[in-house]
């Protein structure tokens, strides 16, 4: 029986490691070492897909590991880590991705911000218009 620290320090041992599969050069480093062929190690990708589940998922810092997270369950993928080229492709997949949303989302903010101060004035408008 596991005792409640024991508990906390797996929690936490397990959310760091499922965070660091967001790093394409760890899963390379993985790959390269051979762990990524080992059943018992496929094994343990399998069980921590329990990280998908809204009450764990809300922990993570980094969510892009959930997606790496599901890509390992695949043996193809696993193989192509070896290669160099691969994880460097993720990354640069990664990095566009990052700067793609943050444009898109401070887009998506001025906007809101923009319909807000409209909505703010557009009463002040009418209730001129009625006490005329």
């Amino acid at each position: 029986m596991e005792t409640e620290e024991q508990s906390r320090n797996r929690f936490q041992i397990e959310l760091e490691f499922v965070q660091c599969l967001a790093n394409p050069n760890y899963l390379n480093f993985l790959a390269q070492r051979g762990f990524l062929r080992e059943k018992p190690f496929v094994n343990y990708l399998k069980y921590l897909l329990y990280w998908k589940e809204p009450e764990y998922a809300k922990f993570l810092k980094y969510p892009h590991c959930l997606h790496m997270l599901e890509l390992l369950q695949y043996e193809h993928f696993r193989k192509e880590l070896v290669n160099g080229q691969c994880a460097k492709f993720i990354d640069e997949q990664q990095v566009l991705h990052w700067q793609h949303y943050s444009r898109k989302r401070m887009r998506l903010q001025q906007a809101l911000a923009e319909q807000q101060q409209l909505q703010q004035q557009q009463p002040s408008t009418h209730s001129n218009a009625a006490s005329k």
